[in-house]
């Protein structure tokens, strides 16, 4: 079994801010690949299924960005599974729009729900990084993160989780270079 944690902050305000991406990818992910339905758990929200032949728990902590770590170690815990089980969806600003890579470990240059994540269950994660873009000045930074995406970026978005969704299986069976490479093929066209 894996967990793929989707970071966000719960509530209907939030639900189109660029920092709420990793929750739109773990719904698409749930939409696209018959997920049963929504359960609170791990002071959270889950559903299980299956991505291929695996087993797939996405997880939306419900403790809002600051303290996803939380629920994430809570769900490792009880299913006696480790960082490596882990797979995280998030907002990354030092990527463009709507770009995707992935990685394991590392530190959490400033996203909170990263550092949180590493406080409780250590760094040796898979991370697939959504590339929401900077917005050229720190100053404007929590704007940009805080704000919905607009709506001349709505067709790029769904383009987006639409191929992470359809790719999915390649990061269910640890191929990420693969996922990265067909993510992208699907994304020029």
């Amino acid at each position: 079994m894996q967990i793929w944690a989707g970071l966000g902050n719960p509530g209907p305000k939030y639900a189109m801010h660029r920092h709420n991406v990793g929750f739109m990818a773990v719904d698409v992910l749930a939409e696209m690949h018959g997920f049963g339905p929504v359960q609170k758990k791990f002071q959270g929200w889950i559903q299980e299924g299956t991505i291929g032949s695996d087993k797939i728990l996405l997880l939306k902590p419900a403790t809002f960005m600051n303290e996803s770590g939380r629920s994430i170690g809570e769900a490792l815990r009880y299913y006696k599974l480790g960082p490596q089980d882990l797979t995280v969806f998030y907002d990354e600003l030092d990527l463009d729009p709507f770009k995707v890579k992935v990685k394991r470990g590392g530190g959490a240059a400033g996203h909170n729900g990263i550092r949180s994540t590493i406080q409780h269950i250590g760094a040796d994660f898979r991370r697939v990084r959504l590339g929401i873009g900077h917005p050229g000045h720190k100053d404007r930074v929590t704007s940009h993160v805080l704000g919905n995406f607009a709506k001349s970026e709505q067709d790029d978005l769904v383009q987006m989780l639409g191929a992470i969704g359809a790719e999915a299986e390649w990061l269910a069976k640890g191929n990420d270079a693969r996922f990265m490479s067909d993510l992208a093929l699907r994304l020029q066209e």
